[in-house]
């Protein structure tokens, strides 16, 4: 699980993307504008994660709650997701990078989940890095969905409920594959987790941010994991 010296470089960085709207709102341009900026953010914390040895990076890119959102800019974002797809998602996967979706993508429009399928499929076997894209994700969905995968088998006999623990808790999650993050980072200046990985962020570390994403650059990755890098990770140890 980890020892109380200092980290080095996360394994697994999470990030929170806030603030597409309040950066584009401080420029008196429309949300969508915003959004369109932030994903220039993005291609700089997958260039990033990349050169510095980062293997995991989660993009908490669309919650389940954001379906709420006026429809106009659902339909915006769901375009710019699709526009991502078709071309920085290509950038990307040429630097090595395999892509990966959690959350409930069956709920995005057929255009966008067949790229994303597509992508996924083109980029399953690269090695450089893991880029996972939550998308129409909610964390109390995912653990909802998982209690009932494991009610079923305790049901049908294949799972005694004495064998429950974390780690079986862990396996129906949609991050199954992937190790738990060991550095969040939120920007916007917002102190919560908004829904997002609540299980897997039981032990990370947290750096908040008071830049909009569309701000945050490489400099700023670089500062959030040298801070990351000077804490001690105890697990409730002494």
């Amino acid at each position: 699980m980890g020892d109380d010296s200092p980290n080095d470089i996360p394994r697994h960085l999470a990030v929170i993307m806030d603030g597409n709207g309040r950066w584009a709102k401080s420029r008196g341009l429309p949300r969508k504008a915003g959004h369109r900026a932030g994903a220039e953010s993005v291609r700089e914390a997958v260039d990033y994660c990349n050169e510095a040895g980062v293997e995991f990076l989660t993009l908490y890119a669309f919650s389940s709650e954001n379906w709420n959102r006026p429809a106009e800019e659902v339909d915006a974002l769901m375009k710019l997701l699709e526009r991502f797809l078709k071309t920085k998602a290509r950038e990307i996967a040429e630097k090595d990078v395999r892509l990966t979706a959690i959350g409930r993508t069956d709920l995005l429009p057929e255009s966008c989940r067949d790229e994303l399928n597509k992508i996924i499929e083109e980029t399953k076997d690269n090695k450089a890095l893991t880029l996972i894209l939550a998308l129409s994700y909610g964390s109390r969905e995912e653990i909802a969905d998982a209690s009932r995968q494991i009610a079923l088998k305790v049901q049908s006999g294949e799972l005694s409920p004495d064998n429950i623990d974390n780690d079986t808790i862990s396996k129906h999650l949609n991050t199954a594959k992937f190790p738990d993050p060991d550095l969040l980072i939120r920007t916007s200046g917002e102190f919560r987790l908004s829904n997002f990985l609540l299980w897997q962020l039981s032990y990370a570390e947290i750096f908040i941010s008071s830049k909009n994403w569309p701000d945050f650059r490489r400099s700023d990755f670089e500062e959030a994991v040298e801070n990351y890098s000077r804490r001690h990770r105890r697990f409730g140890r002494v």
